[in-house]
């Protein structure tokens, strides 16, 4: 990114970024945010069209999840995203870690699998290549944890503690790929973990959490990393506009502050909601168990009555033969 410009006294909205360009939030985004919810939407008229009911609580997190992505990319926040580390951590900490925990609440993959109607006997229709998906090989690599962890801790130190970043902020097409790939990480960390929508990986309870706490530890540290930093890490924000009056090193140092914070907020959540799923399985297997006890029992009584009546019919028999 060419910086000259950062150090003459600019207006604070919009800034002139890059190669002339005024960032003003993404219409990519924009457009991505809005087809999501269309797409979510006519996933849920489409069911209770047909009688189905659908969670409201999983639309109003699919929703929150959509509104974050917007927030973070579609607003102001983006343009001083651009010039300031802390604002950019914010995006980074929203697209990578609130926004999937938001959209996997929402069950789009269910949603889909229930709304989307079969193409018929040897056809292949939306539906069936989602399956297809959700059964492929590749599905089940990038989701495994074995590379999710990895791929997720890279993203933070691959990123910002080599010339990658400045790479990737020398263009708008870099900018939109790096956040994308903040969201796409973010997705297959979470959903195995969240266990929400079916996938290749459903491990249980204890080794979800596990999972939860492989990875957040990374992200502390790498707060910490940054905020002992004694020089600007990444040249992008090296030379803030004049007008923000800002010392980029204490700038660099909150954003590490903010890294550090996020790692500790989403971990909470995904922990209250798994202890809640799987408070509810254990319910489900209480029921489930209540039910197969009922049916034994019914079963054992009746099998019982049978004996006691074969018992009266031998001794009636006996009887007879005697006063015979």
């Amino acid at each position: 990114m060419h910086h000259g410009g950062h150090g003459s006294d600019m207006p604070m909205e919009p800034f002139t970024l890059g190669r002339g360009l005024a960032f003003t939030g993404e219409p990519v985004f924009l457009v991505g945010c809005l087809a999501a919810l269309v797409l979510y939407g006519w996933g849920v008229w489409r069911l209770r069209r047909r009688g189905d009911g659908w969670s409201a609580g999983r639309t109003v997190a699919f929703a929150l999840g959509v509104a974050t992505i917007g927030l973070a990319m579609c607003t102001a926040l983006n343009d001083y995203g651009m010039v300031m580390f802390s604002v950019h951590m914010v995006q980074h900490m929203i697209i990578s870690m609130v926004s999937p925990i938001l959209l996997l609440l929402g069950a789009p993959v269910t949603l889909a699998l229930r709304a989307l109607p079969a193409a018929g006997r040897g056809r292949r229709g939306p539906r069936e290549l989602l399956v297809a998906l959700l059964h492929s090989r590749y599905l089940r690599v990038i989701t495994h944890p074995a590379f999710t962890i990895p791929m997720f801790i890279a993203s933070l130190y691959a990123l910002y503690f080599t010339p990658t970043f400045d790479w990737l902020m020398g263009s708008r097409a870099g900018h939109i790929g790096m956040m994308a790939h903040f969201l796409a990480v973010g997705l297959i960390f979470f959903w195995p973990i969240m266990g929400v929508d079916p996938g290749p990986h459903r491990p249980g309870h204890l080794l979800r959490i596990l999972e939860l706490f492989m990875g957040m530890p990374f992200h502390a540290f790498f707060g910490i990393a940054v905020m002992m930093s004694s020089e600007v890490l990444v040249k992008t924000f090296a030379h803030p506009p004049a007008s923000l009056h800002l010392d980029p090193l204490a700038d660099m140092h909150a954003g590490g502050g903010i890294a550090w914070a996020f790692s500790e907020i989403p971990s909470v959540l995904v922990l209250i909601a798994l202890v809640f799923q799987w408070r509810q399985s254990e319910d489900r297997q209480a029921r489930h168990s209540d039910r197969a006890a009922d049916r034994d029992g019914d079963a054992e009584l009746a099998a019982y009555n049978a004996y006691l009546a074969s018992l009266d019919a031998r001794s009636r028999g006996v009887g007879e033969a005697r006063s015979g």
